[in-house]
């Protein structure tokens, strides 16, 4: 099978004439044999001592004005100079951005072809970051040889990698008339690059040290061997230039090369110096260049059934010199097991951190912090490496994310067959460590890891379903394997490396995995289904990678953009054919996190990528410079600098902040909006709103509100009608209860009968389509809903133990209530699950007898003292405040505190600040707490008013009076605040407006 190539893809061909239209104005060679011997440089090239090297007569001016006509058209902000002040090079550089996938290799290998054919430059030199991508260049080159002899009259050419064995290549490489390709890494000629001032005055010693290319040898003709590069003016190639010069040496090196010009070329420049191009993620996702992405999202199940620990953190605090820990637990509370997360030091037991059993033996023996062995030991055995946990969910939701992709790849499969298409598939794991998958005996002899054992049973139960049975004719075994680092020792292989992507080792990897890339084309290849653990990053990627799962936790480098861009390009067909289908062109990422999560992460790394002046949401000055103006007579776009002023008048009328993020004031979709602009804009204002709209960030994460703090008005204090209420309400109270044992038992047995039936724990995935504009990342369809059942409970705790500290009653009437319920096999299923849902049940059969009985009595000489309106500090947000108008003494502080989004709470507030008749208002703060059954209360309102006689009263202001509209627990609350009122003579009641916060309860 070999690749087909299409020359007529309009994006690419745009980014091919962006940079040969920088030297429009000069004449076109008019023959390939043409040689100036003079040092008057004719176009294209020149001879020297050394060979024949490229020329570029055409004055910068001339250059900058084409740079700015093709940043007009491409919708780029224009370049002010063709060398911008403090650039560290002294030669023209240009960029070109393409997002991965969308053909950047064959863009600049093109361009080659085109600048030789139209002004006969033809010495050219690809520098590379890495193995891997000068693996895929030279791949590429290959692979597209007989594509560009066809379309470009079979112009001779030769292409070779560097390497220092081969030295003598430069010779040819600068003496050949025909187009010559350079491929280099830039290790092998950085590091003496530009150190060296007078090379005659090294010692022999210090010679042998240098790089080879920098050196001069009997085979040189007393030229070092640089000068044969130095001296061809070669036109410098960087792929992925912010892995290529991103330090000084990396930069004297570039500079040693003497181009006459750089091109760069990535899908994420650190600098884009002299941007030609940009063909960035966002566009090419709404172009369709690239596949469509969809996420299998996971939600996080509760299973509280075994005793969990998980290691989170491990660090030096402040200046201390030992290091600790943090952890996530489990504990239970009033409303059953959460997660709690603890600090871990020397000799922390964690069973006096948590109230649930299982927890002994976790005393902490040693905490190490080194980087990339960050431990902690404890004494039962137990060792937790950063990031793992022990009794919690993580394998069950590695396991459930392989099945899940192992079926999808299946399904792809079929859907391709159904629709008559011969496409590979493939799919492609990351995993968290390379022993998950693989190991090695002492005799070298590969184990499988778990995740191997685990793919292996999903493969052969998914291969044996009738849908499925015989569609891929070939073994569990054949159809996967791992491309991960190999450590020897004498020649023998001891196991495999965890690596990072940037060590000697992974180069290996790369070159292999490189090597094999044809070859994972092929049907007849069994191999379908790839193993990785370092990101495989720039350089490496398959067409038919149609899954990708990461089988471990997602860094916070870019690492969701990076993953995914090993499967974005778009796949061919088994006759090498490009597919430009849509329902074919889908991305699966089963990803082990949340949608939210990892939407939030791809939006953050791709804001990362597109550097400090791209924001999802944020307006550019260019943003409306491809707009028309209908009525004008032209037909011409904007251009940039009219765009420019219409954002200055968007940002003057508030529609925009200085930033150029849209402001609330820009409510397009609110009935008798109109965009406020100068008669000039007019007619413009639907295209300019239309424009707007596209930058609207329904992802946008609101920054922290204003605050306030509250200030206490002293004189409150002297007010007498507030000595007098807070006389009557301001006492303590204690209560007690009664109830027939039966009649709890009978009640409890009732609610349990009738509680919703317990299931297993359940891992729930969720397959969601993926929008990528300007206005950010979001989830735009769910597509599919798919659970898998955690593993069985491996042991039953003490139900009573639990039950009888949950409730305080007595173990028979708990074995009682538990056998008459006839419910207590599902105990057995999830086992935390039912007794969490029994102890809410018999905690409200409690609650209603109590409740029902309640009586409260006043505590002699305990009382809540006025003196804390003072002393307790408050601080809240702003769109929680109501502003006291009436400057008097009439309510303690400057603000009234109300209820999140309460209009009933902000109405009340209002009126007793504006009612003459009220003479003290308070809204009871926080700490003004009222003991009850069912947890403490905090009433809402203590008022005193003047009628015939003064009134002290205690309201509690809700939306209705319909006790069944509003929660059990808020009724209950209100039943106890009542008794508690009656027990201190005070009127209280519940109230729904003003009028009935201000009459006395009928």
């Amino acid at each position: 099978m070999k690749l087909k190539f299409d020359s007529n893809l309009d994006f690419q061909r745009d980014a091919i004439d962006s940079v040969v239209d920088l030297f429009e104005g000069l004449p076109a060679q008019q023959s390939s044999f043409e040689v100036s011997l003079g040092q008057d440089a004719f176009m294209g090239t020149q001879q020297n001592e050394l060979g024949i090297g490229n020329a570029m007569p055409l004055g910068t001016d001339a250059i900058l004005k084409n740079i700015q006509a093709i940043q007009e058209r491409n919708f780029i902000p224009k370049s002010s100079k063709l060398i911008q002040p403090g650039d560290e090079y002294s030669f023209p550089n240009y960029s070109v951005e393409m997002e991965t996938g969308t053909g950047k290799t064959y863009v600049y290998l093109r361009s080659i072809f085109e600048l030789n054919r139209k002004y006969g430059l033809k010495k050219f030199i690809i520098v590379v970051p890495s193995v891997a991508i000068r693996e895929g260049v030279l791949t590429s080159i290959r692979l597209m040889k007989e594509h560009f002899r066809r379309l470009y009259d079979n112009v001779p050419f030769d292409h070779f990698d560097y390497k220092s064995k081969d030295v003598t290549k430069l010779r040819q490489f600068a003496v050949n008339n025909e187009i010559q390709i350079m491929i280099i890494n830039i290790q092998a000629f950085q590091k003496d690059a530009g150190n060296i001032e007078d090379y005659s005055k090294l010692t022999s010693e210090e010679i042998k040290k240098l790089n080879i290319i920098h050196r001069e040898d009997d085979r040189s003709s007393g030229y070092r061997w640089i000068e044969y590069v130095r001296k061809m003016r070669p036109i410098v190639i960087i792929d992925e230039p912010q892995s290529v010069d991103t330090t000084p040496k990396a930069k004297r090196a570039i500079k040693t090369l003497d181009p006459l010009f750089a091109l760069r070329y990535s899908a994420t420049h650190s600098n884009s110096y002299n941007l030609l191009y940009k063909l960035d993620p966002i566009r090419a996702y709404d172009l369709r260049l690239v596949k469509q992405i969809e996420v299998w999202s996971r939600k996080d199940a509760e299973n509280f059934n075994e005793t969990f620990i998980r290691l989170d953190k491990v660090y030096y605090p402040g200046k201390q010199k030992k290091p600790i820990a943090k952890a996530t637990v489990h504990e239970d509370t009033i409303n059953g097991p959460r997660e709690k997360s603890i600090t871990l030091k020397q000799r922390t037991d964690v069973a006096d951190q948590t109230n649930r059993a299982g927890y002994d033996g976790y005393i902490v023996e040693n905490i190490n912090a080194e980087p990339d062995m960050e431990h902690v030991e404890f004494g039962n055995g137990v060792v937790l490496e950063l990031g793992t946990e022990k009794g919690g969910m993580a394998e069950d939701y590695l396991k459930s994310q392989l099945e899940q992709t192992v079926e999808e790849h299946f399904k792809k499969v079929l859907k391709f067959k159904k629709q008559g298409k011969d496409i590979k598939v493939l799919s492609l794991f990351f995993v968290d460590a390379v022993k998950n998958y693989r190991e090695y005996d002492d005799d070298g002899n590969p184990q499988k890891g778990k995740f191997a054992k685990w793919f292996e049973n999903a493969f052969d139960e998914l291969s044996k379903k009738p849908m499925f049975k015989d569609l891929l004719p070939f073994t569990a075994e054949e159809v996967h394997d791992g491309y991960f680092s190999v450590d020897k020792k004498r020649g023998k292989i001891v196991g495999l490396k965890d690596t990072k992507g940037t060590t000697k080792a992974d180069e290996e990897t790369y070159e292999l995995i490189m090597r094999d890339k044809e070859r994972l084309l092929n049907s007849d290849e069994p191999l379908r289904f790839i193993f990785s653990h370092s990101a495989l990053k720039e350089g490496w990627d398959n067409p038919n990678v149609f899954q990708i799962c990461t089988l471990r936790e997602m860094g916070t480098d870019r690492q969701r953009r990076q993953t995914i861009g090993r499967g974005l390009r778009l796949p061919v067909d088994s006759e090498g054919n490009r597919i430009f289908d849509d329902s074919v062109n889908r991305l699966t990422v089963v990803a082990n996190e949340s949608f939210e999560d990892y939407a939030r992460g791809l939006q953050n790394d791709i804001e990362g990528d597109l550097g400090a002046d791209f924001k999802f949401g944020r307006i550019p000055e260019i943003a409306f410079a491809q707009l028309v103006d209908v009525e004008a007579e032209t037909e011409s776009p904007l251009g940039q600098e009219k765009s420019a002023e219409i954002v200055s008048v968007l940002k003057e009328n508030g529609y925009l902040d200085e930033l150029g993020d849209l402001t609330a004031k820009f409510t397009p979709d609110e009935k008798g909006f109109v965009l406020e602009l100068p008669e000039a804009l007019e007619s413009l204002r639907e295209a300019i709103v239309v424009e707007m709209k596209r930058y609207e960030f329904k992802g946008r994460i609101v920054n922290a509100r204003e605050r306030k703090k509250l200030t206490y008005n002293k004189r409150v204090s002297l007010n007498e009608d507030f000595k007098k209420l807070w006389g009557k309400i301001g006492k303590k109270t204690r209560y007690r209860v009664e109830f027939e044992t039966e009649t709890l038992i009978q009640k409890a047995v009732t609610k349990i009968k009738d509680m919703e039936k317990i299931d297993p724990v359940i891992i729930e995935l969720e397959k969601s389509a993926v929008g990528i504009t300007v206005g950010g990342v979001e989830q735009e369809l769910v597509r599919e809903v798919d659970t898998y059942k955690a593993e069985p409970v491996k042991f039953l705790p003490d139900i009573l133990t639990f039950l009888q500290r949950e409730t305080e009653l007595t173990r028979g009437t708990l074995v009682e209530i538990l056998k008459r319920s006839e419910r207590l096999g599902e105990f057995k299923i999830n086992p935390q699950a039912f007794m969490t849902a029994v102890a809410k049940l018999l905690r409200r059969s409690l609650n209603e007898l109590i409740v029902d009985g309640i009586k409260y009595e006043k505590l002699e000489n305990q009382r809540y003292e006025m003196r804390l309106f003072e002393e307790q500090e408050i601080e809240t947000y702003l769109s929680r405040l109501y502003e006291v108008q009436s400057k008097d003494d009439r309510t303690p502080y400057d603000y009234v505190l109300i209820d999140n989004d309460s209009s009933i709470e902000r109405n009340i507030a209002e009126k007793l600040d504006t009612n003459e008749a009220v003479k003290f208002f308070c809204k009871l703060p926080d700490w003004f707490k009222i003991p009850t059954p069912v947890g403490t209360y905090n009433p809402d309102w203590a008022i005193v008013k003047q009628d015939d006689s003064k009134l002290y009263l205690v309201k509690e202001s809700k939306s209705t009076h319909i006790a069944h509209q509003r929660r059990d627990n808020e009724n209950r609350k209100i039943k106890c605040g009542k008794a508690h009122f009656d027990a201190l003579g005070v009127e209280f009641g519940v109230a729904t407006n003003i009028h009935e916060i201000l009459n006395k309860e009928k």
